[in-house]
């Protein structure tokens, strides 16, 4: 039987973010994956002849700068192309453009309302500070408030200091931001239903939540504290589809002495004397190593990776009650052509970034109102995009690849398992949708992949086809993720790590779970993480 001093149970990103720093920290490390290729769901994929497909997620902006210095993915290739805005159509025929310049969007809202466009600034700003406030923590390990330790006392005292600096009035705005419906947030700046309604996006993508939910606001927040070089919340896409952030870093694991094995995933991590001694394949293949860290979400890795005789009752029961409820599907197209969007100028720039065809909150909420009563949407959200517009790498000339992100779309259809035809009846959906705003869409479709909650469960491993492994509702953040007493990476079972998703500060193709459990198993090894952070130093 092989040994490692550490394995990494699942390719996604963030597992093998976690892996190319054991690696580099001189640790023996092996990542094995179920799939043939690694990635997660940030992948690249070859599925109609020409065509690559990001088939999973598809932009990228979350991804933490400093991982991309510290893992030298630039050097492994991975270049991301800022996109240029995007447009929400309106059902009268017009649309609401936006663009990267803030003075161009302000100008926008000025053609709908002068007191929405006067009012951007203001929220803008408030957006910006409620960001500031978070962003620190995102590669920060949260402390345990019930520890009397000094490293969770002096996280505890940093969280403080930084509430301690704000203005009174800013500590109230914050808290109340954080469990407030987006809808209410807007209602506080702008009057005009579309504006609100392309602000409101970014409150209920990949989330069981509509955007009149208490809490909404606070996934906006998430979605608005990354950056394409240096701009703050902006989005762009990675040249040659998402696969390239993880192909670099699998570049960069192997350059470090990393090894994978992929074809066969985990059927048991092994146990014995209440410490983890390695993992059993379903292939029958076991490895030994005193460290497991499992990239996996919570309710994956507990309840079906690991005997319960090996958990504390209360743990198992926690890990059950953790919220992780699919809301998701996806729609990649190979088009023959570029698709002619009525109300779009001749080569407006719009089309190189997110488009919509939701053009009011209450659309949005009865999208969502169909979720609840276990029915995908019958008029669904679309984030839309076109990333060939600006990456031709991905088509033959001539071609494009469309990517279409739906809200909302239940694990389950109306309590028994999808069929093929209910996912052919959503992608057909989807498509309408499509074709009413851009006539004869539906001629220059070559091919279409569609993926409900059922495939992104069955391919990927996520639990209902959650995209964040479980949801960015407030009990699930900081100390709370996943499970109140084990938020720090760890879990019951010594030796076994978390380093997914599910752990702090949640999903998106951001690294920074990867990053910080790799910190953490450094630091109880007293290993120099080669991190340069508050962390740096172990």
């Amino acid at each position: 039987m092989s040994r490692y001093d550490a394995i990494i149970a699942g390719g996604g990103h963030n597992g093998l973010v976690t892996a190319c720093y054991l690696a580099k920290a001189g640790l023996k490390t092996l990542v094995v994956e179920k799939n043939d290729w690694v990635g997660g769901a940030a992948v690249s994929r070859s599925l109609y002849p020409g065509f690559t497909y990001s088939n999973c997620s598809y932009v990228s902006s979350l991804l933490r700068p400093e991982i991309m210095r510290e893992l030298e993915l630039p050097k492994h290739g991975l270049q991301i192309i800022p996109y240029e805005g995007g447009a929400v159509f309106t059902q009268d025929g017009g649309y609401l453009a936006m663009y990267r310049d803030h003075d161009a969007n302000r100008r926008e809202f000025a053609r709908f309302s002068p007191r929405d466009a006067e009012n951007y600034d203001r929220y803008s700003r408030d957006v910006l500070r409620h960001c500031r406030f978070i962003r620190p923590l995102l590669l920060r390990t949260p402390p345990d408030p019930t520890s009397f330790r000094p490293r969770d006392l002096s996280e505890l005292a940093y969280i403080g200091r930084k509430l301690f600096d704000m203005p009174e009035e800013d500590i109230y705005a914050m808290i109340r931001f954080w469990t407030m419906s987006i809808s209410d947030f807007l209602d506080e700046y702008f009057e005009t239903p579309v504006i609100k309604a392309y602000l409101a996006v970014s409150s209920i993508i990949g989330t069981a939540l509509g955007p009149m939910s208490p809490g909404s606001a606070y996934v906006l927040l998430h979605h608005y504290m990354g950056d394409v070089d240096g701009n703050i919340g902006a989005w762009g896409y990675a040249r040659g589809g998402m696969g390239s952030i993880t192909k670099a870093l699998m570049a960069s694991f192997l350059a470090a002495g990393g090894e994978v094995r992929t074809g066969s995933g985990v059927a048991e991590i092994l146990v014995s004397n209440g410490r983890t001694t390695g993992v059993a394949l379903a292939n029958g293949d076991s490895f030994e190593a005193p460290l497991v860290i499992s990239n996996m979400d919570v309710k994956r890795t507990f309840l079906k990776h690991v005997d319960e005789k090996h958990l504390p009752g209360d743990f198992v029961k926690s890990v059950k009650r953790f919220k992780i409820r699919g809301s998701s599907g996806k729609v990649n197209i190979a088009l023959d052509g570029l698709p002619k969007f009525t109300a779009l100028p001749h080569d407006s720039p719009c089309i190189r970034g997110d488009l919509h065809f939701t053009d009011s909150i209450e659309r949005l909420e009865l999208a969502y109102d169909d979720w609840k009563a276990g029915r995908y949407s019958r008029d669904p959200f679309l984030d839309m995009m076109i990333p060939t517009t600006t990456d031709p790498t991905m088509t033959p000339p001539g071609k494009h690849f469309m990517s279409c992100f739906v809200q909302y779309a239940p694990p389950k259809i109306e309590g028994r398992d999808w069929t093929d035809a209910d996912r052919d009846a959503f992608g057909q959906t989807v498509m309408n949708q499509i074709e009413q705003y851009a006539p004869g869409f539906k001629n220059l479709v070559l091919h279409a992949e569609v993926r409900t909650p059922r495939e992104l469960e069955a391919e990927v491993g996520l639990t209902e086809g959650n995209i964040f492994q479980g949801e960015l509702t407030f009990d699930q953040l900081l100390f709370n993720r996943p499970v109140p007493g084990y938020a720090q990476y760890r879990s019951p079972i010594d030796g076994l790590w978390m380093c997914g998703s599910s752990t702090h500060p949640g999903g998106g193709v951001m690294g920074a779970p990867g990053r910080n459990a790799a910190a953490e198993i450094l630091k109880a090894l007293k290993k120099p993480n080669g991190m340069g952070d508050a962390y740096a130093v172990l």
